[in-house]
């Protein structure tokens, strides 16, 4: 039975950075990752020294399928996953159960452990569950605390009221576990609804396209299609309405927008046409330069050492196709290029003579299909050099530069 509200597809694919605190109520949270990786959310831990009383690192391990975290001052965590690129890589940071202590630390911007070191360098939203005893909730310190963390655009679900674990009855029950999935599902919902992008749509091409040689080869590149749909997500997170035009990939097809799958640029090109006009196009896919002059449906075979020629010619060029369409032209025309050497030269030029208003000029000298980014964001007012970054971070951050400029157009 689907809890009524949850909506199971609408947290597909987020990513939650979980922080379980100190109180009975932790024991409950096994089941509440178990739910949220039930509706295809990835959780990352991070597990206080009180928390680790109620519930153990190998449980969370076990059930978030990731590495539970726990120690500030861990030379390897913090090699491997620094506080801050912890606290930045979710979609939303959740303190479940959130003590009266933990609530008091974020009020007050306490960062003495890693859980509220990650709390305070956040820039993610952030929800907690409060948990506590009845006259702890009630107490005036716990009032004003809670005021705060509000004012500051805190999420806060439940809490509830009921038996508690030291026998007093009344508010302070951390919200059941099916509630929480509800809020974070709302969250999600409201978010997109509201959004700085809402009203405006949005192309994303992505992946590569594969060109038929014969029956079972084709012209291709190492593209994996990361990059393309960590933006289209990030643009549907923000509101907008998106297409994502994608060609062969192993990504998951988003849930909240349309998807079209292609092979080929000429497909490519042709789903681009019939989803304008948009207000935003971002081609991120890596649309393979050739193709074959004539098709053959027939396999080509060896021939005992000949050398073989392929007759080639250009593909339709998608991006100054956008980027010259005239009167159904986007606002916004962002490309991207793939370089091995002179990446930011290569992409000014490569902004210059296609017609579009950006390049993302990324460095792909170590090859594509990785979980990084290093990247350089072309604009008419020059190059912006971004430091390496994970393709989700470059996408928030892309996105981010998008809402800024449709706000001032």
């Amino acid at each position: 039975m689907v809890y009524p509200g949850t909506r199971p597809t609408v947290l597909k694919n987020r990513r939650i950075l979980l922080i379980v605190s100190g109180g009975i109520a932790a024991v409950k949270i096994p089941d509440l990752i178990r739910r949220l990786r039930e509706r295809g959310a990835s959780v990352r831990c991070v597990l206080t020294e009180s928390g680790a009383q109620f519930v153990t690192p190998m449980s969370l391990a076990a059930l978030s399928g990731g590495k539970v975290f726990q120690d500030l001052f861990s030379l390897t965590d913090e090699s491997e996953m620094g506080h801050i690129n912890l606290s930045r890589e979710a979609d939303i940071v959740l303190v479940a159960p959130a003590t009266a202590n933990i609530m008091a630390k974020m009020a007050h911007g306490q960062a003495d452990d890693l859980a509220t070191t990650a709390l305070l360098a956040t820039d993610k939203p952030v929800m907690i569950a409060p948990s506590m005893n009845v006259k702890m909730w009630e107490h005036s310190a716990t009032k004003a605390n809670l005021a705060t963390l509000q004012d500051r655009d805190i999420h806060v679900v439940g809490p509830g009221a009921g038996d508690m674990a030291c026998g007093e009855v009344g508010d302070g029950r951390m919200a059941e576990v099916m509630d929480i999935v509800a809020a974070l599902t709302d969250f999600f919902v409201s978010r997109a609804a509201l959004g700085p992008l809402s009203g405006q749509s949005a192309l994303v091409t992505s992946g590569p396209t594969h060109e038929p040689i014969d029956p079972v080869r084709y012209i291709a590149n190492r593209s994996s299609g990361k990059q393309g749909h960590a933006i289209a997500r990030a643009l549907a997170d923000l509101g907008a309405n998106v297409t994502l035009v994608t060609g062969p990939t192993q990504e998951p097809d988003p849930d909240n927008m349309t998807v079209v799958a292609v092979e080929t640029a000429d497909q490519m090109l042709a789903a681009c046409t019939a989803a304008a006009p948009v207000d935003i196009a971002v081609c991120a896919a890596a649309v393979a330069d050739w193709r074959m002059a004539e098709s053959t449906t027939s396999k080509i075979k060896k021939t005992g050492g000949a050398s073989l020629q392929l007759n080639l010619t250009e593909n339709p060029d998608i991006l100054t196709t956008l980027s010259k369409a005239g009167s159904s032209r986007p606002r916004l025309v962002i490309g991207f290029a793939a370089e091995t050497e002179n990446i930011i030269d290569n992409g000014i030029a490569k902004r210059d003579s296609k017609g579009c208003d950006w390049i993302v000029a990324n460095d792909v000298s170590a090859g594509f299909g990785g979980d990084d980014n290093t990247v350089h964001l072309i604009t008419e007012e020059g190059a912006d050099s971004w430091p390496t970054l994970s393709k989700k971070a470059v996408a928030d951050r892309l996105a981010t530069h998008i809402t800024d400029h449709i706000k001032k157009s």
